[in-house]
């Protein structure tokens, strides 16, 4: 299957990783700046196409699988473009930075008979799937709530070798660019619906961003389930920790580690397994934030391609998370709570927000 890629930036050696271990044939890899390019082409020894355009790049190789991963303010229209010209998408998250372009994106791959994969990896953590298979199974009997907690650190390094971090026009903050995956996996787990949504969102401690670095929230899903959700890029010296727990009538379950890999709490009325094995067998250790979760998510992708189907995270999902983003947003804004699903709303619509 050939496979393409667009933006060699920080997110980029995990698609290449796992475009390699799925046996794509590598045919053209994109970015605007060409140091990225030579950079990714000598570390991983590609002999694929380099592009600086990534039009003529999927007009001349005519992939058959492309990841997006620019920046996020980008990945809306380059879907629209790829979809156009026949390739089945990966989009890094977020999907998109509105609404209408996730909508578009939406509709787009229907017309065109596209599949579009929503990256969100941690999905096929081990300890994720582990405890989506409690819940498949109803372990847990009546979900009551759960939590995600996000707490980073992103310093002004960080911030400064990418112009367009922390930005409305092409990020977001704190919530829509670090703590979404944790946001996919608890809106995901308690049932995939979120009806309304209480947030506060600030700026405490990155005064040269435009969006927040720090965000709460408070939601109620359709099922009668709740989400409290604390994400923040303000963890002094370095990051701490990304957890998710969910509170049942009779199961407790704490995942926590770098990105959602650890199994620290495992508790079930049923007794159906050992804690502790359960604990030793899901622990995963990535050596970084990212996880192991590409190479998965891109072999299921293939399938999907191949089996005419849609894949594990869809683009459908992908909006529903983005979605739940900014409601926060907006209510942060607002000072209210907001009722979902919302019709029309993008980072845009904060510019101005901590000015």
């Amino acid at each position: 299957m050939k496979y393409a890629l667009i933006g060699c930036g920080r997110i980029s050696p995990n698609h290449i990783v796992a475009a390699l271990n799925n046996n794509l044939d590598i045919v053209g890899i994109c970015d605007i700046v060409e140091e990225n390019i030579e950079d990714k082409t000598l570390k991983f020894r590609l002999n694929s196409h380099r592009y600086i355009d990534y039009i003529e790049m999927i007009e001349k190789e005519k992939p058959d699988l492309v990841a997006i991963c620019t920046e996020s303010g980008k990945h809306a229209q380059i879907a629209l473009d790829c979809i156009e010209h026949g390739c089945n998408c990966i989009i890094e998250k977020p999907i998109a930075l509105s609404i209408k372009d996730a909508d578009a994106i939406i509709n787009a791959s229907i017309k065109h008979h596209i599949k579009v994969c929503a990256c969100h990896q941690n999905r096929f953590n081990k300890s994720v799937q582990i405890i989506r298979e409690a819940i498949d199974m109803n372990r847990f009997g009546r979900l009551f709530y759960g939590t995600a907690h996000v707490r980073w650190c992103r310093d002004r390094e960080y911030y400064d070798r990418a112009s367009w971090r922390g930005t409305w026009a092409q990020d977001g903050g704190a919530l829509m660019n670090q703590c979404i995956h944790n946001i996919d996996l608890l809106r995901w787990m308690l049932g995939g619906d979120a009806v309304e949504v209480v947030g506060m969102t600030d700026r405490l401690n990155h005064s040269y961003i435009e969006a927040e670095d720090f965000g709460i929230a408070l939601v109620r899903f359709k099922n009668g389930s709740y989400g409290v959700i604390e994400g923040t890029t303000d963890v002094y010296p370095r990051n701490l920790e990304e957890t998710l727990y969910l509170f049942g009538e009779k199961g407790t379950i704490k995942a926590g580690g770098q990105s959602v890999n650890v199994i620290e709490e495992w508790r079930f009325s049923d007794l159906l397994d050992n804690p502790e094995m359960v604990k030793a067998r899901f622990h995963e250790n990535p050596p970084n934030v990212y996880g192991y979760g590409h190479t998965p998510l891109y072999a299921d992708m293939i399938h999907a391609i191949e089996q005419d189907r849609q894949p594990y995270v869809t683009a459908m999902e992908g909006k529903k998370t983005l979605e739940l983003v900014l409601a926060i947003y907006k209510s942060a804004t607002d000072g209210r709570p907001i009722k979902l699903p919302l019709t029309e709303c993008g980072t845009m619509d904060f510019i101005g927000r901590f000015s």
